[in-house]
């Protein structure tokens, strides 16, 4: 077996982690989302009777998912999954909103398009030698301008505004989707044979190319979901 071979199966197990824990996280937004509209509106309704309450939730996810970020290397495994999982519980609990929004029909085909544009944007990340660095620093400067506008937004409600930021958002999430599979890329070259530093770095993917994808999927909402009547 020649050392490309070794690197290759080293990277397919890497990233078959970092997609399986992205997957439990996506599949834990999903299960609580369905849950609360379906089994237990209750809370959909406090949420949706309460903006504030909704403003301290957002914080709170912004703050767990900043703090994880930064801490997510130097907690056990154990800790830094259950944060995570943490995290995709709130999420699915903000998500349970856009079923009252949006139809059935329209978030899954929007969910089917976005996970065809994260695919093709990941796919390209991991296969281009081309250096996405400057995509990566743009990006995440560029994305505190979007939550500024978008908590703007929040208060003056302007439909067309919110078109503005959601194509952009669409365009920012797919170029830094293809950023953080060629950085994930070039971090796993870089741990070849720590497995318990592989295994943390995975979990950091997971999240991150989470992140990529949530936000993504809500950019195109705006554009293919269908509001309900």
């Amino acid at each position: 077996m020649d050392m490309h071979t070794t690197i290759f199966d080293t990277l397919r197990l890497f990233f078959a982690h970092v997609f399986g824990w992205m997957s439990l996280g996506l599949g834990v937004t999903a299960a609580t989302a369905w849950y609360i509209f379906y089994q237990n509106p209750a809370v959909l309704v406090t949420l949706m009777s309460s903006p504030f309450l909704l403003i301290i939730l957002f914080i709170v996810q912004l703050g767990l998912v900043f703090w994880l970020s930064s801490r997510i290397l130097s907690l056990s495994f154990g800790s830094a999954l259950a944060m995570f999982l943490l995290y995709a519980f709130l999420n699915g609990i903000v998500f349970s909103g856009i079923f009252v929004q949006y139809t059935q029909e329209s978030i899954a085909l929007t969910f089917g398009v976005a996970c065809g544009m994260f695919a093709a944007m990941a796919l390209f990340g991991y296969v281009t030698r081309i250096n996405l660095s400057p995509i990566g620093v743009f990006g995440y400067m560029a994305l505190w301008g979007l939550i500024i506008s978008m908590l703007v937004n929040w208060y003056f409600q302007s439909e067309t505004f919110n078109l503005v930021i959601s194509g952009i958002g669409v365009l920012l999430f797919a170029a830094l989707t293809a950023y953080d599979m060629q950085r994930l890329t070039a971090l796993a070259n870089q741990l070849q044979g720590r497995d318990d530093a592989q295994r943390q770095m995975a979990l950091f993917g997971a999240l991150m190319l989470y992140l990529d994808f949530i936000n993504l999927f809500l950019m195109l909402l705006s554009f293919t979901g269908k509001r309900r009547d």
